[in-house]
């Protein structure tokens, strides 16, 4: 069960979207929400010291970030109203955001965070630093389109690595209550080390003994990457979630020749659970 959610907000409009679903799994659960704002590290540019001007700016740069605490407490505060969230507190923390918000998150059962936008300028993908850094499984809200609560139709990703048991295992509660669970193999193996005889059938074996009724479906990535085969095999099921495994491969790998990871943090189009 998940009994502490952190969602990290920021005040600007996105948080919104994590903030409502996290809501959402509040009150499916009966969970504790967690608020969090990290303040970024004051930093001073070269030319400013050089002028003197180091405490001025420091003391701008300190407004202005409290000013945004302000908005995100004020988000906050409307969000879990809005949510009807018994159980809720608001932290404001400094720091790098990604290690900071996996420092809280150890205290937690789950952590919702938004998609970053493809279109902001933004070069870091703040979801992608922080599945490489915290220790529980990420929920990401996609910049657009609609957000259900406990999800109701998932579409769980199997091949048979640590990163997708671990991801399966984190989202049971989940899949406990969906009343459609599908297991999508692509390009299964047979061996001992893989995929067993059939492929998914073992995972679902093991779902079952957790209450959670399985279909399994395999399917060959051919020419398709398999980042945009998940997205459309989730599509074609009219999936509400999709769960799965983050970085089987390098991280170094993803990053210069692409991978599922990456193309479901730029391209999704529901809300995707990793964990790694």
């Amino acid at each position: 069960m998940y009994r502490t959610i952190l969602v990290p907000v920021d005040g600007r409009s996105r948080s919104a979207r994590s903030l409502g679903m996290a809501a959402k799994l509040a009150s499916a659960f009966d969970a504790h929400v967690v608020g969090l704002f990290v303040k970024p590290s004051a930093h001073v540019p070269s030319y400013a010291l050089a002028e003197g001007e180091s405490e001025t700016m420091r003391a701008l740069m300190r407004e202005r970030v409290d000013a945004l605490a302000q908005e995100a407490r004020a988000q906050f505060d409307a969000g879990v109203k809005a949510g009807g969230i018994a159980r809720h507190e608001w932290r404001v923390a400094e720091g790098d955001a990604a290690e900071t918000v996996a420092l809280h998150a150890r205290y937690a059962d789950l952590v919702v965070v938004n998609q970053t936008d493809p279109a902001a300028e933004e070069k870091a993908h703040f979801a992608d630093q922080l599945l490489m850094s915290v220790s529980r499984p990420v929920l990401i809200a996609p910049y657009v389109g609609e957000i259900a609560g406990a999800a109701q139709n998932i579409m769980a990703c199997w091949n048979a690595t640590p990163e997708a048991a671990r991801a399966l295992t984190d989202a049971l509660p989940l899949l406990q209550r969906a009343r459609k669970v599908t297991i999508l193999s692509i390009k299964p193996r047979g061996s001992p080390q893989g995929h067993g005889e059939s492929a998914g059938s073992d995972i679902a074996l093991y779902l079952a003994r957790h209450g959670v009724r399985a279909e399994t479906a395999s399917t060959a990535a051919a020419d398709v990457d398999v980042g945009n085969l998940i997205l459309s095999r989730a599509f074609d099921l009219s999936a509400d979630l999709i769960v799965m495994g983050a970085y089987g491969h390098s991280r170094l790998r993803e990053m210069v020749l692409g991978g599922a990871t990456r193309t479901l943090l730029s391209s999704m189009t529901v809300p995707v659970l990793m964990s790694h």
